[in-house]
């Protein structure tokens, strides 16, 4: 890679965007325990600052830290009404063997013990324990190009801090408006200067904060460009075929969100690769299924009228832009997409205008063949819902078939 095109991936932040960093560090964050514990209260700079020293007194070696994800465009860009949920944090460490993720989930647990209540017996308290009371997911992956482990701490509102420590990583973004990494070191050394009373005095702004030069870099590869996607709210990757499922479900999600396709010559052909990387990684309609569920768990919190709208955005893709399944896979995976549609709908007490719904009826013999868990009724009619709803009249039912179309599958705690 040539010196130019390197530099065409970074980026210096402006006294603005430090300060919106230095808000987002400095926010106290709850982090909520199961059972009897207690809610921790952390601010994000205190736990990264903890959990880097530690690491480093165990012998794991720490490239650097970044603020990755949709917490970094927020501090990039924010008049365009960009939000952010998960804070996602990225640990750069070495990671030769599989036991240093054994040290790295001991060092985690063992800065949250530290953050509990004086007064509590912490020698009684064991990491697991940690574990089962404070994260909300755990992941290790340890291959030869993939080699990273992620720790996420509960948030009930969804707004888990999520610790992620990272040795290799073929695909480290979805779309260009997610691929940017803030690195943190700067401001980290900072805020230890400033706790240091012995400290020589910092350089300071007129706000207050100190004088400190922040890079962030884009691993789309060009900073302007994917800054370009983000003001604009426009969508564009490349390779789809290489992120896991495709990009599919965040892409619906971007289109739920006003952003629309920055070449549209181009996202057709995208949307295809999308759908056959999906398909190749979920190839069960079951599998499909939980992982839609899990999406609309972890992402449409405080969201819930928005699902509808998300899980209609995936179907017409999904119709549109799939070419690689049979017949019969492609309408079970549209059937089981409408389904959960219907099953939001029903949560929120609405039913679209049945004036305006096409159903498409399959006879028992096509049911008893291709069954699947979601379809709870022999007679199983799917219907294709256009976009806007009505009040709920009552439950539908179509001519021809034998009831009412059941749409309360049971619901699937875990993905």
């Amino acid at each position: 890679m040539t010196d130019q095109s390197t530099a065409q991936r970074f980026h210096h932040l402006t006294a603005e965007q430090v300060e919106v960093l230095d808000q987002v560090l400095s926010e106290v964050v709850p982090i909520h325990g199961r059972g009897n514990f207690p809610t921790l209260e952390l601010r994000p700079r205190d736990i990264i600052a903890a959990v880097r020293t530690r690491l480093q007194t165990q012998g794991i070696t720490v490239r650097d830290v970044r603020l990755n994800g949709s917490t970094a465009s927020h501090v990039l860009v924010r008049d365009n009404g960009t939000s952010y949920k998960d804070l996602d944090i990225i640990f750069g460490v070495e990671l030769p063997r599989q036991e240093d993720f054994q040290v790295i989930k001991e060092t985690v647990m063992g800065c949250l013990l530290e953050c509990l209540p004086a007064g509590v017996n912490r020698e009684r308290i064991s990491s697991s324990t940690m574990k089962e009371a404070y994260v909300q997911k755990m992941v290790k992956v340890f291959t030869e190009h993939d080699r990273w482990s992620l720790i996420s701490l509960s948030n009930n509102s969804g707004k888990n801090l999520e610790l992620k420590f990272v040795s290799k990583l073929r695909r480290q973004f979805e779309f260009s408006v997610d691929s940017f990494q803030i690195i943190l070191d700067r401001m980290l050394e900072c805020y230890l200067l400033e706790e240091d009373p012995q400290a020589k005095t910092i350089p300071r702004t007129s706000s207050g904060l100190p004088v400190v030069e922040v890079l962030a870099e884009s691993m789309y590869g060009d900073f302007e460009a994917a800054m370009d996607h983000l003001r604009y709210r426009l969508i564009a990757t490349r390779n789809p075929e290489e992120i896991r499922g495709g990009g599919l479900l965040k892409y619906s999600n971007l289109l739920v969100r006003d952003y629309r396709p920055a070449s549209e010559t181009q996202i057709k052909t995208l949307e295809r690769y999308m759908c056959s990387r999906f398909f190749i990684d979920f190839p069960d309609v079951q599998e499909q299924q939980r992982k839609i569920l899990s999406y609309l768990r972890n992402h449409f919190i405080g969201e819930e009228r928005s699902k509808y709208q998300y899980l209609m955005t995936l179907r017409r893709v999904v119709d549109d832009s799939t070419v690689c399944l049979m017949g019969h896979e492609r309408r079970q995976t549209l059937n089981m997409i409408t389904v959960l549609a219907l099953r939001v709908l029903g949560e929120q007490n609405i039913i679209p205008n049945t004036d305006h719904v096409t159903c498409y009826y399959q006879p028992a013999p096509y049911l008893a063949e291709h069954s699947a868990s979601y379809i709870a009724e022999p007679s199983y009619c799917s219907y294709y819902i256009p976009q806007g709803a009505r009040r709920r009249p009552s439950l539908l039912s179509t001519p021809g078939s034998h009831g009412d179309a059941e749409t309360d599958e049971p619901r699937r705690e875990h993905e």
